[in-house]
């Protein structure tokens, strides 16, 4: 296949781009900081890396990890809302079949101890309206005939980047622990597994629509600092207050201190198999 992916240069996307090419795919990697240049946000995506593709992958947006202020909001909205608009411009008459766009269990805001699926309705706080947005934008590629699947990721485990690769200090010196009380839900899921899900939505047509990027098996905050603890041989009981984590983050703090119960039925009803769908072994893959 000939795939093109926005945000190659991150963690989901080195790894996707890395997958890609050690199977024989030929993949274009647009970026703002290496040729072919692209700016989500100044205007559409070129052509030339567009046309006679079969796929693109877009996971180009602003870090959600940040304090949100009012300047960030904007840079996280514009990113993932006109970004992914100038992308979806482009695709028209370039014989693109395929969009699979990223996006986030952020979707669908707090929702206590509730089992999520891809058919529960949307959140109304910030990430779940960020969410809604993105992906309205990448929706409309079915207009020039493409095909669009979203992945909506949870919290993804890797020591080289995002949330465990934060948590992992404290964790380390065993000052980790529960978060906020920890009975919040954490739709975590192995950095091996995001990539296998992507590559089996650019595989397969009949992947379509929303589809979750969990394991099989959401755990609390609590049981997961239980189980970090264990992978590092680390006790794991200091708990961290959510007044700490506000005075903190501001804002952002409630994706930590709320959380979503989501599981990936669109993923298992297609036949993805997990790789790695028990958390003790994914965390002890992952720190290793």
């Amino acid at each position: 296949m000939r795939i093109t992916i926005t945000g190659g240069s991150g963690l989901i996307g080195s790894r996707l781009v890395a997958r890609l090419q050690d199977r024989g795919d030929e993949v274009t990697v647009l970026s703002r900081g290496r040729e072919p240049r692209w700016d989500p946000a100044r205007g559409p995506a070129p052509k030339a890396a567009l046309e006679g593709r079969d796929a693109v992958v877009h996971l180009a947006g602003e870090n959600l990890a940040q304090r949100w202020s009012a300047d960030a909001k904007r840079r996280i909205v514009e990113s993932r809302e006109l970004g992914t608009r100038n992308l979806v411009a482009a695709l028209a008459g370039t014989g693109v079949k395929t969009l699979v766009c990223s996006s986030a269990v952020g979707y669908y805001g707090p929702h206590g101890d509730e089992v999520v699926t891809e058919e529960t309705p949307a959140g109304d706080d910030f990430p779940a309206r960020v969410c809604v947005a993105w992906e309205r934008e990448a929706n409309a590629a079915a207009e020039h005939g493409v095909r669009v699947v979203i992945v909506r990721t949870g919290i993804v485990l890797s020591a080289d980047g995002g949330a465990l690769a934060k948590m992992l200090p404290p964790f380390k010196v065993g000052a980790g622990g529960p978060v906020a009380g920890g009975r919040q839900y954490m739709p975590w899921i192995h950095l091996d597994d995001v990539v296998g899900i992507y590559v089996a939505a650019l595989d397969d047509p009949a992947w379509s629509g929303p589809v979750n990027a969990t394991a099989p098996e959401p755990v609390t905050n609590a049981e997961f600092s239980k189980a970090l603890g264990r992978a590092l041989h680390r006790p794991a009981v200091a708990p961290v207050p959510a007044f700490a984590i506000r005075a903190l983050y501001g804002e952002m703090a409630t994706i930590v201190t709320t959380g979503q119960r989501a599981v990936p039925q669109a993923a298992q009803a297609r036949g993805y198999r997990f790789a790695h769908p028990d958390l003790d072994e994914a965390l002890g893959d992952a720190v290793s």
